[in-house]
């Protein structure tokens, strides 16, 4: 049987993989190994519970607290809000564990279950595989006045939005900002903490009805952003994918700017306040080449990790690192959230406008995106890429041709005959025309055999 629990929880079709009945189970698992396998004190364990608006979200959570409380959990039910709100909750709530149920950018048919351990902190790999093996046991079933309350986590946006509030550097008055929430979790309390904060706010897919959840809107759709942006004259725009947990933005001229660029921006921004840990910003290896000659130039250094964001997180637990993220817009800041947090990275970003009165367009400049060109080599032995001498010869050869201005990566899929060839040049033909050449290289020395009927 293959692994439950993916790279962010366990995802997939509502009621096609993730039922009811697989939701109350793994409640009921996670009880045990979250809950009452580590909790030392003499009350009832804790656990806080939130959602993201899709339909499936209505069954999924009752099935997932019905399996908690009959488990001798107490629930704190905080409804709609985003994945690092649960987060930031479970931490201060000092609950047990947290439980957020979201598929995050996918489209709503999908759902997903995620838990946080104390404090907030995602789990890692072993956590995951124990709550896997308990669903394999019989549950933990108390009675009587032993077994867990459900009740409403009345304050919990109100909690969240205080604590966003409280790491801005810098209010936004004068600033004209469109948000997009994605008619996702983030649609009541990102709109209201950017107004809290001072800014004029105009406000576009904040009307969830449980089925249009990033249906054209949001992080992965700029396009009604940027035209919100340019039509009402406003300083920049900030979009939010479904789950908020990621944040990506547009200037006042509509041009879009990514996870990288943010990056820059806002680590240049932290070791000007003397706030960059070891002046170094964590990032995985498909961050742009741009980012690192940018930071390079301002004495910042990049811990680079795997692509995902669990791995920017354990690289800045390990070193103590202040700032992290992924060009798709999940940016960590340490001292104020355990996950990537849309919601807080938008607001950072539109301090830094106001603080420093540039437009955000002047900001990013400080960054020069390299062109970057991906084909997905299909239909080859992905196990053979890192030893293959003939794809190493062709790999050190475009090197050396690219020079200090362009980089190599290859990537065998995780779970697919698959290589992905990602190359960065100073020019778009140069990165298009090395990539094709790299591509037919791994094409031809890895090609799966035919096996003869």
């Amino acid at each position: 049987m293959s692994r439950l629990f993916g790279t962010d929880g366990v995802r997939g079709l509502a009621n096609g993989l993730l039922t009811a009945e697989l939701s109350l189970q793994l409640a009921q698992a996670a009880a045990v190994v979250l809950g009452h396998d580590r909790n030392t004190s003499e009350t009832r364990p804790r656990a806080v519970v939130a959602r993201d608006p899709r339909a499936s979200g209505e069954f999924i959570a009752a099935a997932v607290e019905a399996g908690l409380a009959s488990s001798g959990i107490d629930v704190y039910d905080a409804g709609v809000l985003p994945t690092p709100a649960a987060a930031y909750l479970v931490a201060d709530l000092d609950a047990d564990f947290g439980v957020m149920i979201s598929a995050s950018h996918n489209p709503a048919p999908d759902n997903g279950i995620k838990f946080f351990a104390r404090g907030g902190q995602k789990l890692p790999d072993e956590v995951e595989d124990a709550i896997e093996d308990q669903l394999g046991k019989a549950p933990f079933r108390p009675v009587g006045g032993e077994v867990g309350r459900i009740q409403r986590f009345a304050d919990a946006e109100d909690r969240y939005i205080v604590h966003l509030l409280g790491t801005l550097p810098q209010r936004l008055d004068g600033l004209k900002v469109v948000v997009d929430c994605a008619h996702g979790a983030a649609s009541g309390c990102s709109p209201q903490v950017f107004k809290t904060a001072g800014a004029e706010v105009i406000v576009i897919g904040a009307e969830p009805d449980g089925l249009n959840i990033n249906d054209g809107v949001g992080s992965t759709h700029l396009s009604p952003l940027k035209a919100a942006v340019v039509a009402n004259g406003a300083d920049l725009g900030i979009a939010h994918d479904g789950d908020a947990d990621r944040c990506l933005a547009v200037d006042h001229e509509g041009n879009e700017v990514d996870g990288d660029q943010i990056m820059a921006v806002l680590a240049i921004a932290l070791k000007e306040a003397g706030k960059l840990k070891d002046d170094v910003l964590v990032a995985t290896v498909m961050s742009n080449l741009g980012l690192k000659l940018a930071l390079r130039d301002a004495g910042i250094a990049i811990r680079e990790t795997g692509v995902g964001d669990r791995y920017v997180l354990e690289a800045m637990r390990e070193g103590g690192f202040s700032l992290g993220g992924e060009q798709s817009g999940h940016v960590i800041f340490s001292e104020h959230a355990t996950t990537g947090d849309g919601v807080l990275t938008g607001l950072q970003l539109a301090a830094q406008v106001a603080l420093t009165g540039r437009p955000l367009k002047e900001l990013a400049a400080v960054m020069t995106k390299l062109p970057q060109v991906l084909i997905n080599v299909k239909g080859v032995d992905r196990t053979r890429v890192k030893g293959d001498e003939a794809v190493a010869a062709a790999v050190a050869l475009a090197e050396a041709e690219l020079g200090e201005t362009g980089r190599v990566l290859l990537r065998p899929s995780g779970t697919e005959p698959v290589v992905r060839v990602m190359v960065e040049a100073a020019s778009q033909e140069t990165a298009q025309d090395v990539a094709e050449r790299l591509a037919e290289v791994v094409r031809t020395e890895l090609a799966l055999e035919l096996v003869a009927e």
